[in-house]
């Protein structure tokens, strides 16, 4: 369980805040007494979880820039002289990466090489996370899961700029951070295909299927028989907490990177999410729908053996997945009249820790 104690307080500056995991994450850090200081561009989604729950005003300060422009990046973490900084900041779709190549590196490897850059130059620093993602991996199909261990790679320019910024941060943890001059412990985190409520991006399963069921329409899906790691957003949020404490507190001995996936029995086909949330949805919805065309490509089959976070960190996977359905359902149909989504996501953050 994350320890609320430890985090009171603490310093952390977070890249990419105003997105959909970074928004869930500012408002757990603020409810532990977290001083969070964000560096994002604006969020790119209307609506967006960082504005409907005014998550700016929840914590220490909101920079607006983008990490591709090293010296605000290094001014902005100079100013707030974080002792935590946790990198989220992305191009994060696969999509989206076939449209714009060289926008997706730009980002997700010279942007993490930014991140070091700044790291460096502001003494203050005691440990660094890279979220990257599992599809950092070289996927070859396998029906086992991926180890920490196993060769990076990348069919698609996403894929291949995380496994880079994973690369990134190994270069800078052995060429800067391990001697004796400065000790800084840094990690990576590799999460599994994360859902949740608070999601309106496009192009991603889950946002796509609440829109359809929303405005009562088929649900349209182009690879029904794609198998992942689906996992609530407060699951890997829960993993990276914990890591961050144990390298605040243990540093290199946890300095490596870390996976963060769902139980076995929760890697399931597109076609099985889709079917959950349908039903679960209404009975009289109008079910969905195989898109045909010409889809770029994507991993069929990905899954994470999270045997290490489990036994070094104490990590668990706390809801099934019918149980992520039912709270994203409650989540999307919650009437902004009656309760704040503010309120929902605390509560869900509560339930979380107490499973």
């Amino acid at each position: 369980m994350v320890n609320k104690e430890f985090w009171k307080g603490k310093k952390v500056f977070l890249t990419g805040h105003t997105g959909f995991k970074g928004s869930w994450l500012s408002i757990w850090l603020s409810s532990l007494g977290a001083e969070i200081t964000g560096f994002s561009l604006s969020a790119v989604t209307k609506p967006s979880l960082f504005e409907i729950c005014q998550v700016e005003n929840l914590i220490y300060k909101s920079v607006i820039g983008d990490i591709r422009e090293y010296h605000p990046l290094s001014e902005a973490m100079q100013t707030s002289q974080p002792e935590i900084v946790i990198h989220m900041a992305a191009q994060p779709l696969v999509r989206e990466s076939y449209k714009s190549p060289v926008e997706t590196y730009m980002t997700n490897v010279m942007g993490t090489v930014n991140v070091f850059e700044a790291v460096r130059q502001c003494q203050s620093v005691k440990c660094v996370l890279n979220v990257t993602t599992d599809k950092c991996y070289d996927n070859k199909e396998w029906v086992w899961g991926y180890r920490e261990t196993e060769p990076l790679g990348g069919y698609d320019p996403y894929s291949s700029s995380k496994a880079c910024s994973e690369l990134v941060t190994s270069a800078y943890r052995d060429s800067f951070f391990n001697n004796e001059s400065r000790k800084v412990a840094v990690a990576t985190a590799r999460a599994g295909n994360v859902i949740g409520g608070g999601d309106w991006a496009v192009d991603r399963l889950v946002p796509d299927c609440i829109r359809s069921l929303s405005a009562d329409e088929s649900v349209q899906i182009r690879n029904p028989n794609s198998i992942r790691p689906w996992q609530h957003v407060l699951e890997p949020l829960s993993g990276y907490l914990l890591l961050l404490e144990k390298l605040f507190e243990k540093g290199s001995d946890y300095a490596e990177a870390w996976n963060f996936g769902p139980d076995e029995s929760d890697a399931k086909s597109v076609e099985c999410i889709v079917q959950m949330m349908c039903t679960k949805w209404s009975d009289s919805n109008k079910g969905y729908e195989i898109s045909v065309g010409d889809h770029p490509h994507e991993a069929t089959y990905l899954k994470l053996d999270c045997s290490k976070s489990k036994k070094e960190l104490g990590w668990r996977p706390r809801w099934c997945l019918e149980k992520t359905i039912d709270q994203i359902i409650s989540f999307s149909k919650a009437d902004p009249n009656k309760e704040t989504l503010l309120d929902l996501c605390l509560s869900q953050i509560e339930e979380h820790q107490v499973t």
